[in-house]
């Protein structure tokens, strides 16, 4: 990768945190006494928001809480988890090391919110490298549309999508960064593994580990 300038997803790019997040909506939901998820329902939220998604769901499994309290108590449940066990993916802080004596601008842009970026990043001792952090949140829409990005690409400076490098592990993000314009990195990991050469596919470069 020689761009200038570099978007890195968090959850399955950075760390290797999707299992925790594939357990929390099934562990909450279950607390409330839902016990199975279609399977289709979670196909349409995977790229969506935390906030969208929990819209969703409110509608669709006939929640009885509002939006602020599903998504204080989910929040509650991944800051823990952020704070405490989830860890960067093999290899990552070399590249990011490699990079950054390199001068590349980087920056994370996730679904996940602000708080919960900064917590886990600087905990595991890699938040220096990034110049901010953007949750998906802050723009209102979530990675199937490319607004996330361009606002990332904004804030580092770059003028055009063809300077950034978007690193991405999930198939719908690829393919949304790749449309926009942006030089596409996926990075492998064990979640997508079924649409993994369909990422390889879409992508400039591609990692089954980044470093």
């Amino acid at each position: 990768m020689d761009k200038k300038f570099a978007i890195f997803d968090m959850d399955g790019t950075l760390t290797d945190s999707m299992r925790y997040w594939d357990a929390l909506l099934p562990e909450y939901l279950a607390r409330q006494g839902v016990d199975h998820i279609p399977e289709e329902l979670l196909e349409r939220v995977c790229p969506l928001t935390m906030e969208e998604t929990i819209r969703i769901f409110i509608q669709e499994l006939h929640l009885s809480a509002d939006l602020d309290t599903v998504m204080n108590d989910l929040q509650a449940i991944m800051a823990g988890h952020y704070r405490r066990d989830v860890p960067l993916k093999p290899g990552v802080r070399d590249y990011l090391e490699t990079l950054h004596g390199r001068g590349v601008r980087m920056c994370v842009a996730s679904a996940t919110p602000e708080k919960l970026i900064r917590a886990c990043l600087e905990r595991l001792d890699v938040a220096r490298f990034f110049r901010f952090f953007l949750s998906c949140d802050a723009v209102g829409v979530g990675k199937t549309r490319p607004d996330v990005y361009h606002e990332a690409a904004r804030r580092l400076g770059a003028s055009r999508p063809e300077e950034v490098a978007v690193y991405e592990d999930s198939y719908r993000a690829v393919k949304t960064a790749r449309e926009a314009g942006y030089y596409v990195v996926g990075v492998y990991d064990a979640e997508a593994a079924d649409r993994w050469e369909e990422i390889c596919t879409l992508s400039d470069e591609h990692f089954e580990q980044l470093g």
